[in-house]
């Protein structure tokens, strides 16, 4: 049953007198259960409660905190159908994409108990005292990764559990050691309280101090502007647009102490279409990027928003075959009104500019929220005079920049700013002859994509997903995958320490028997003197 309170550490909260619903894409009706904004109050509170958890969270051992996350998990696990119909309800996406979702939730956190285990994250490193070194000795210094303090995440509107309250932001930053504050998207308020309920449970069960996870509701941004100011938060995690991001970001400096937003903040995600891998098979070719440019309506921040290709005779028998698949392709549901309204005002103001011209539209039915796949066409030379062209439309839409040569490629290419992605479909003889245009793209991009859309992220210890700004506000780190721990840890260095003193991580004996670079060289074993 949905109470609709917020989460003030493990206690239950609706002091304010604001109250806002969950709408149903599926039914375009508003769910029944009233949602309490959080009070200033309240969110003082969680921030105390926070402080407060950190201090004794932060010495849980690496295993103690595995097993909590292990327990989120397995909370979320068992909280079943109900979870699953919710989300569904509330975001409007499929009992297979949402079943997709918290399997990928679920594994993420257990793939961070698991770094948790093997304690190597920290990355110790030890110089051994060398007092007999001329003409200085050097003293004993060691070093490694240490928690922040309390981190305030928001929650994305197009990732109702994998981006969300138990998402990578929250599972990283609790396995770094850090309590978290959920700000909820007013969209999946719902969903949220479910998994939000799911952590307290396992926060109980394994002892974990009270603080350690609070989630607050609000439908405006006052509670959220108020954390990210709070002088006891010490970083913020955002998935979302462009504005959003770079106002929690300019926000945060102008605190007395300025902290980093990590924000995800979207991508164009170019698709470099060359020409023997478009003359190798231009229908499936066609079918490929027609599939990406639809899937989930196009409201994921890797969608492929443009699509470039030299001018010539295969290139047209691509824009013909483009043209017959995404006219054939059902319109999906989108996640809101105001998304819907979004998508269709950017694309009327797109073909307002004379030099873009329509490929094609889905000539499918299109029941009202759902997105009709649009791909439209510009000239190279048109493109650089207006790259805003490239701006991100959140939705089933993608832009095909037709050059005139190569040296318009390569200026085309130059003009595009930080992307979490670019794709690159080619041959090998593709990649020899076009190698510098590829390099261009590398520069601009997190992660580069040989013959592959960029829609799907995989979660691992190799993925990166960031880019230059403005995908995100700090390219140097990821939001999936192992290393997004690094966004919430500092280094700290110890000299000249008692090894009583010192973190096990650290210790001469190396207790936990972690992989540490000792005087330069990967070693566990023992430091002897």
């Amino acid at each position: 049953m949905i109470h609709g309170k917020n989460f003030i550490g493990s206690d239950l909260s609706a002091e304010g007198s604001l109250t806002f619903k969950t709408f149903s894409p599926a039914t375009l009706d508003e769910l029944p259960e009233l949602f309490v904004q959080a009070t200033i109050s309240e969110m003082e509170i969680a921030v105390k409660k926070a402080v407060t958890a950190y201090e004794h969270y932060k010495r849980k051992s690496g295993k103690e905190r595995a097993v909590f996350i292990r327990a989120i998990a397995d909370e979320i696990e068992l909280s079943g159908a109900q979870l699953i119909e919710r989300a569904c309800a509330e975001s409007g996406l499929s009992e297979a994409r949402i079943l997709g979702e918290s399997g990928r939730t679920v594994n993420q956190l257990r793939l961070f108990a698991s770094v948790l285990e093997d304690g190597s994250w920290v990355e110790a490193s030890v110089d051994p005292a060398m007092p007999e070194r001329k003409p200085a000795a050097r003293p004993d210094v060691r070093k490694m990764l240490q928690a922040v303090g309390p981190v305030v995440v928001f929650t994305a509107s197009n990732f109702p559990l994998a981006f969300s309250t138990a998402g990578g932001d929250t599972a990283s930053a609790l396995a770094a050691g850090n309590p978290v504050i959920v700000k909820a998207h007013p969209y999946h308020a719902g969903t949220n309280e479910l998994v939000a309920g799911a952590i307290i449970r396992a926060a109980r069960k394994t002892g974990m101090p009270d603080g350690v996870f609070s989630s607050l509701n609000a439908f405006d941004f006052s509670i959220g502007q108020e954390l990210v100011l709070h002088p006891a938060v010490k970083s913020v995690a955002f998935t979302g647009s462009f504005s959003g991001g770079k106002s929690l970001y300019e926000l945060a400096r102008k605190r007395e102490e300025p902290i980093p937003v990590f924000a995800e903040m979207g991508s164009v995600n170019p698709v470099l279409l060359l020409p023997e891998k478009i003359n190798e098979d231009p229908a499936l070719l066609a079918a490929t990027i027609a599939k990406s440019v639809n899937i989930g309506a196009g409201q994921l921040c890797t969608n492929p928003g443009v699509l470039i290709a030299l001018k010539s005779a295969e290139t047209d028998v691509l824009k013909t075959e483009l043209a017959k698949q995404i006219s054939q392709l059902l319109p999906e549901k989108m996640l809101h009104q105001n998304i819907s309204n979004n998508f269709e005002r950017k694309t009327r103001q797109i073909f307002e500019n004379k030099e873009v011209v329509k490929l094609a539209e889905s000539e499918q039915l299109s029941a009202e929220l759902r997105g009709r796949p649009v791909v439209a066409i510009v000239s190279g030379k048109d493109f650089t005079a207006n790259p805003n062209l490239a701006e991100e439309i959140f939705g089933p839409f993608s832009l095909l920049i037709e050059c005139g040569g190569t040296e318009e490629l390569t200026e085309v290419l130059k003009t595009f700013r930080g992307q979490l992605t670019a794709s690159v479909m080619a041959t090998p003889d593709d990649v020899t002859s076009f190698r510098k245009q590829i390099e261009i793209l590398q520069e601009v991009v997190g992660r580069l994509i040989f013959n592959g859309m960029p829609t799907g992220v995989e979660v691992g210890y190799s993925m990166q997903h960031g880019g230059p700004f403005p995908a995100t506000t700090d390219g140097r780190f990821t939001s999936v995958g192992v290393d997004a721990i690094k966004r919430f840890v500092r280094p700290v260095a110890f000299q000249d320490a008692p090894d009583e003193y010192l973190p096990d991580e650290l210790k001469d004996a190396n207790p936990l028997n972690i992989w540490r670079r000792v005087d330069g060289h990967l070693s566990n074993e023992p430091i002897r003197k």
